[in-house]
């Protein structure tokens, strides 16, 4: 008979005490939103999404190892710029095939648009400094030009 024991902090099912099967360490959802320094609302939106698929033991919410796994690729995936529908497609080709072929050219495919998404927000960031440096040194001219220096400007703006 399954049973649910809880021991440093970790949940796990296992057998009564004549059994022998006993899965890896499982984890509330107050431990898993902890562990990655997520709210438990994140953690639910990604189970609505279906990112997620916990296990339920009654009411709880019982993560297990593919679950805190996938939960990191999700984390990654955000950090990279992905959507979460660009995640949870790559979630699930996983499931595809052993060699993971399909997952990882879509992959390579996203991850090219999202260099190619950087690489011009690289370009405009770096234009757009340019141009207040740029500013930034004509003023300064047009200032000195008037007797203005940049200790009396911010002697100004100190009184």
């Amino acid at each position: 008979m399954d049973q649910l024991s809880v021991g440093n902090g970790a949940m796990e099912v296992g057998e009564d005490a004549g059994g022998s099967r006993l899965s890896a360490p499982r984890l509330a959802i107050g431990e898993l939103a902890g562990e990655f320094g997520l709210t438990h609302r994140t953690i639910r939106h990604y189970e609505d999404e279906g990112l997620l698929a916990p296990e339920r033991i009654g009411s709880a919410r019982v993560y297990g190892h593919r679950d805190r796994a996938r939960l990191a690729l999700i984390c990654r995936g955000k950090r990279l710029g992905f959507s979460l529908a660009e995640i949870k497609d790559f979630l699930n080709l996983y499931d595809t095939d052993d060699a993971q072929i399909e997952q990882m050219r879509y992959m390579r495919t996203i991850a090219r648009r999202r260099i190619s998404a950087l690489e011009q927000q690289l370009a405009d960031v770096q234009q757009t400094l340019a141009e207040l440096c740029t500013i930034d040194t004509q003023i300064s001219e047009h200032l000195r030009r008037n007797g203005i220096t940049e200790t009396q400007d911010m002697e100004e703006k100190h009184s």
